[in-house]
Order: structure tokens, then sequence, then C-alpha cells
């Protein structure tokens, strides 16, 4: 046998492994979506049965949003399952409302129709301001939820429906499947009976459901969308480089489904953007540029002092067609522990590993810069954050100020390879240093 036979076999079988470890991770991700910024980050669905009246049960759904940084925008969730018995209906609702009545043909001769027929009914949440009679504990936002830190009081949306037994009234044949949020992105498993809730209405006397079954809904962004959503450009005070996005970070010009507008060119009118259906988000359509992100992220080193270092945070949207509201940033960086000051941006540390605090989450402050707007009309947020020197690990040298991983929405954003990043000036390249650059040396390696 040939060394060069030999050689080429081994690399095939080298191909190979490389394909496979690949799919492990990538099914891996499909299917669990871990993040480990957030390990425990899911929405949980709480199904309790409160009463049973003839031929009915009494059910309050939950829907619980146990992300940290991660929150659910607009259009909102859309609930869905699908009811194990063709004759289980929904009779009455509060807090919600199924998108489609169905085929309610075999209940003609009921004094009232059935709210919903479907064998698989689609619910949403009310808008704010919906009929009190409607109305509902935790409900009426829209779809929308908060994520765990940004406002834990509205973290949990609820609604409570009458619904038919069907041909059995025991509750595990009862309960339905196939749960979906309607979101792209998540995935959620089979529901599970857990400890049944208890409560206290006036604080005496405690209260359990007849039982509680949760269903747990998980988030992969390799599901949620084929292309990554935002990017990170950089610059430093030392160096006039600017390294911008990476080229085709989130697509490329020309290629199908990539819409962008040119420079000059005029926005579409609402009338003219692609139709959707209602509670649906309509496509991003981008300034045409070398990388096509809706989202860029600018983390600029803007000074350095005798024990702090200064650093200038810009958030543009460059989509066209959506306002990013409760917009959220996790940053990863080593001096994070370290925040002394920070302006326009509320902050709060992420420590999801004991005593290692070298991540942070920013978001807007309400009704000043918690919303940005759409390309075209001052679409970014800016903020300056002062860190301290932290002896024995600060240093210009090789991008450490720069940071490690930065995610907008929950998303993690592409990075520019480290090779790019801004350099110190390199006195070799100079024939005489210039006066500057020694006072620049002085500056950040004897302070």
């Amino acid at each position: 046998m040939s060394p060069r036979f030999l050689f080429g076999a081994q690399r095939s079988n080298a191909v190979l492994f490389i394909i496979f470890i690949s799919s492990l991770v990538t099914s891996f991700s499909l299917s669990y979506g871990y993040d480990s910024l957030d390990p425990y980050a899911n929405i949980t669905i709480t199904w309790d049965f409160h009463l049973q009246t003839g031929s009915t049960y009494d059910i309050t759904v939950s829907i619980y949003n146990f992300q940290q940084f991660r929150h659910l925008d607009r259009p909102g969730w859309k609930l869905s399952w699908i009811w194990k018995d063709d004759d289980q209906v929904i009779w009455d609702m509060r807090g919600a409302e199924a998108m489609e009545q169905g085929n309610c043909s075999k209940f003609r001769s009921s004094p009232q129709l059935p709210h919903c027929c479907k064998k698989q009914p689609v619910i949403i949440d009310f808008l704010p301001g919906a009929p009190y009679n409607k109305q509902f504990s935790n409900c009426c936002k829209g779809g929308e939820l908060s994520s765990m830190i940004q406002d834990s009081s509205k973290f949990l949306s609820a609604f409570q429906m009458n619904v038919g037994f069907g041909k059995t009234n025991n509750i595990t044949e009862f309960m339905p499947t196939n749960f979906t949020l309607g979101i792209p992105g998540y995935t959620c498993g089979d529901a599970f009976l857990v400890s049944p809730t208890r409560s206290s209405p006036d604080g005496r006397r405690w209260v359990q459901t007849l039982e509680t079954w949760n269903v747990t809904c998980m988030y992969s962004q390799f599901r949620a969308s084929p292309s990554p959503k935002c990017c990170v450009s950089l610059s430093a005070f030392y160096n006039s480089t600017i390294v911008p996005c990476p080229k085709c970070s989130c697509g490329c010009q020309g290629l199908p489904g990539a819409k962008c507008l040119k420079s000059g060119e005029k926005s579409p009118h609402l009338l003219e953007l692609p139709r959707v259906r209602e509670n649906e988000e309509v496509p991003p359509l981008v300034t045409c540029s070398q990388h096509m992100c809706p989202i860029r992220v600018h983390w600029h080193v803007k000074q350095s002092y005798k024990e702090y270092w200064r650093v200038k945070i810009t958030i543009t949207n460059h989509n066209f067609v959506k306002n990013y509201s409760s917009w959220s940033l996790v940053v990863q960086h080593p001096n994070l522990r370290s925040v002394t000051q920070l302006f326009s941006f509320n902050y709060h540390p992420l420590n999801a590993y004991g005593n290692i605090n070298d991540t942070g989450m920013f978001w807007g402050i309400k009704s000043y810069n918690d919303m940005l707007l759409a390309s075209g009309q001052s679409g970014n947020a800016q903020s300056e954050m002062l860190l301290h020197k932290d002896p024995g690990i600060f240093t210009f040298r090789e991008g450490w100020t720069f940071p490690r991983r930065i995610s907008f929405n929950g998303d993690e954003c592409v990075m520019p390879p480290p090779d790019e990043y801004p350099t110190l000036p390199n006195s070799a390249t100079t024939s005489r240093p210039s006066l500057v650059f020694f006072s620049f040396l002085i500056l950040v390696f004897v302070f």
C-alpha cells in the first residue's frame, strides 16, 4: 500500500471525525440550547387543575420566563398544544383568547357555543386595556415577558379556561401534548407531574390544586435563526484603526433572503412592507453594509487614567422595520468585576459560577433609552463605563481591554478575529519616536 494512499485515508478519516464531532456539538446545541452564561434558563408552562364541575375542569395556565437576560418581545408568545381527545373543547377563557374558534357544529344544540373547538388551539395574550370582564391576574401584556433581571414583576403571564373532559375525566389522560410557544428558537418538552401548587388568598388558610403539571421550553439560537443577528466592532484611543464587524457576519449582499437598503434609498412605507399575519414579526430589512446585521455593537476603549480606564459602548439599530423595546446587552470581560461608574445604562453582574464575576448585563433606562428605534430614526443608544485597573491583571497589551463575548437580546454577536484587534503603537515602525509616544508609554506602563 503506497504512502500516498495511507495519507489520503488518514486525512479522510480525520475529516469524517471532525464532521462527526461537529454534528454532535450542533445536535446538542439544537436540542438543549444550553447557555453557559445562564445555565438554568428556561420558560416553564404550568397547568393548575383547580375544580371539577360536571364534565369540565377549571384550569389556570401560567407562563414563567426563568431567563436572566432573554425576554419575549412583540409579537409575544402564541401557546399551542394538541388535545388527546377530539371531544375536548375550551368552553370559556379569561386573560387570553384562541386565535380561531374552529368547527363547533356538534354543539349547536347547546345554549352557548364553546370558545374554541380546534384539536390544536393557538392561544394569544390580550393587549393592555382589554375589557375588565375578560381580564385575569398577570394577563394582558400582548404576549411580552420581561427577563428575570430587567423586571421581575413582569416575567409571568397567566390565563384561565374552562375545558370539557371529552371521553375521560382522568387528568393524566387529559393532559395535551406537543406544546409550542410560537416563537422561533424555543422547543418544549412533554408535560410532567409536579407537586400541587399551594396558595393562601387570605394569608391564613392554605389551599392547593387538584394536580399541577409543568412543561419546560428551552431556547436555541441555532433554531431561532440560520444566521446571527448582531456583530461587534472595536476601536481604541491608542490606535487610529477601527476594526469593523467581520464581513458577512449576518449575511451577504446579493444572497437570497438578504434584503437591504443602500445609502440614499428611501425607507419603505408601512404599506409597502411584506405582508405577514397579525402577531407575526416582519422580516428584517437592514442598511446595506459589509456585515448586514440588524444590530451593531461598538466597543471603544476611550481613555486611560492613573487608576481607571474608560469604555464607550454604542448600540446601533440598522433594521428599518423594527424598534427593539426592552433590549438587553450581555458582556463578558474580566475587568467587569471592578465597574466603578456607569452612565445612561442599567447594569447587573451575572455570577453564574460562584465567585467568578466577569459577566454583566446592561439594559436601557425606562422612558429614556430602553427602546432602540428603527434605522433612520436615531436608532442608537450609548453609554460610558469607568473601570478600575485591577493590579496584576490589567494591561493594554494583546487586546486584553476588549470583550471576550457580547450578546444582544440573548443572541451571541459575531466578534472580529483577535489578530485584527487594535494594537499598541510599535516604536519599530518609526525612526524617531515622538514625545506623544513616550508620554503614552509612561501613562500605560508606569501607572
